[in-house]
């Protein structure tokens, strides 16, 4: 089973790679445009906040420690933080490009996702990830907040926690607005989570600059090796990825704003990577020092890590909720709420035991690309191969673009 998982992750980034490039390449200079064109700030904003969730904040300071380990060998050939960004940053973001790309440009010609069986299964896979994500966030919480029980078990406060976490998403998915002004202000607040940690691990630029550049030579020389699995773990990684692909896709295309094929491409590459560069450096600093995070900085930490969540659910339960006609206007916004709110809790406490496994979510993932592949070269190829502009409904009007009041 292991090296079936194994073969199939190697050939969904590979495939997606491959198609990065074609798409690059054919559509060079076309204008990628959603049916809510955002300005950049905010569209990145968005992706940032939906495509990422708690494991950002806290899961580095755990995983320096094994990446650094001798006895983990694979992991020799750079240092830690250079392994830490490779799982999170740069290369992956390429998913993202294709998923908002295809959505924007190529589904509107091939309709491949409004096919049912596709569309059901997509939806599933939809609320999944929003259930292991949300279960993820329960089981890992008393490694997150020792402060509360024994530090292993998982307490009634903690159901709590992710049942409100749950509620402020369901609601912040009533009215796209409160989507965007909660991943803006989710972005500042992350901003100043890593200034108060830079200042108060007095690290200065040099410190800061010193890692940064450690990063990038350790990275970026050897960003090869993280195309495909480095072992079990970063496996987990890359079906991780996959798993968030599509539906962050599909979600994020309606605020594309008119940047061209390759600036599209270069800004998910490179606009993201640069506050996860600065943050991982920052972390790699407490590892390198011994700073302790309990208190305060931990409790912050909590904070922005249950914002990421909120941001991350909020988005899924827009996007199902559309797909499946479950919006506000049908249900009333009560009825909406109680719905979203009962089946993702449900689902959270159903898979608390993990018996959902996130590689098999992005196996399935996997599957669907190669399935809407197929689809295209038999039935669509003409249609997508003519493709020269964004769909004319989708047509830039600069006055189009929305600010957020």
């Amino acid at each position: 089973m292991a090296g079936l998982l194994t073969a199939i992750i190697s050939f969904g980034v590979l495939l997606t790679l491959g198609l990065v490039a074609f798409c690059v390449i054919k559509w060079w200079n076309v204008k990628v445009v959603g049916v809510t064109p955002v300005p950049l700030f905010t569209f990145i904003a968005i992706l940032f906040t939906s495509g990422l969730d708690v494991g950002l904040i806290m899961f580095p300071l755990g995983e320096f420690p094994v990446y650094a380990d001798p006895e983990n060998a694979e992991y020799g050939f750079t240092n830690p933080l250079s392994i830490e960004f490779g799982f999170w940053g740069f290369l992956i973001w390429s998913f993202y490009f294709l998923t908002a790309f295809y959505f924007c440009v190529i589904e509107p010609r091939v309709k491949f996702f409004e096919i049912p069986v596709v569309r059901i299964i997509n939806n599933i896979v939809i609320i999944g990830t929003c259930a292991f994500t949300a279960s993820l966030f329960l089981v890992y919480l008393p490694f997150y907040i020792p402060e509360i029980g024994d530090g292993e078990t998982v307490v009634p406060v903690f159901y709590v926690i992710v049942f409100l976490t749950i509620v402020a998403a369901s609601y912040s998915s009533t009215d796209i607005k409160y989507v965007r002004i909660l991943s803006i202000t989710s972005s500042a607040v992350f901003a100043a989570l890593i200034i108060f940690m830079w200042l108060y691990a007095k690290m200065g630029f040099g410190g800061l600059l010193g890692n940064l550049g450690l990063l990038a030579e350790g990275y970026f020389g050897n960003i090869h090796r993280f195309a495909l699995p480095i072992n079990d773990y970063h496996e987990f990684y890359l079906f991780w990825w996959f798993a968030w692909s599509i539906m962050i896709g599909q979600f994020t295309a309606r605020f594309v704003g008119g940047l061209r094929t390759q600036t599209l491409l270069l800004a998910l590459l490179v606009i993201p990577s640069i506050p996860l560069a600065i943050w991982f450096s920052v972390l790699y600093f407490y590892h390198q020092n011994g700073i302790e995070t309990a208190g305060l900085v931990n409790m912050m930490m909590i904070i922005v890590g249950i914002s990421f969540v909120v941001n991350s659910l909020d988005s899924l339960i827009r996007l199902y909720s559309d797909n499946l006609s479950l919006t506000t206007a049908r249900l009333g916004r009560m009825g909406y709420i109680a719905l979203n709110v009962a089946l993702l809790f449900g689902l959270t406490l159903a898979f608390q035991s993990q018996w959902l496994q996130i590689q098999w979510v992005g196996a399935v993932v996997v599957g669907i690309y190669v399935a809407c592949c197929a689809y295209i070269l038999l039935r669509k190829r003409r249609a997508v191969l003519e493709i020269k502009a964004a769909p004319e409904e989708n047509t830039l009007d600069f006055s189009k673009i929305e600010t957020v009041h």
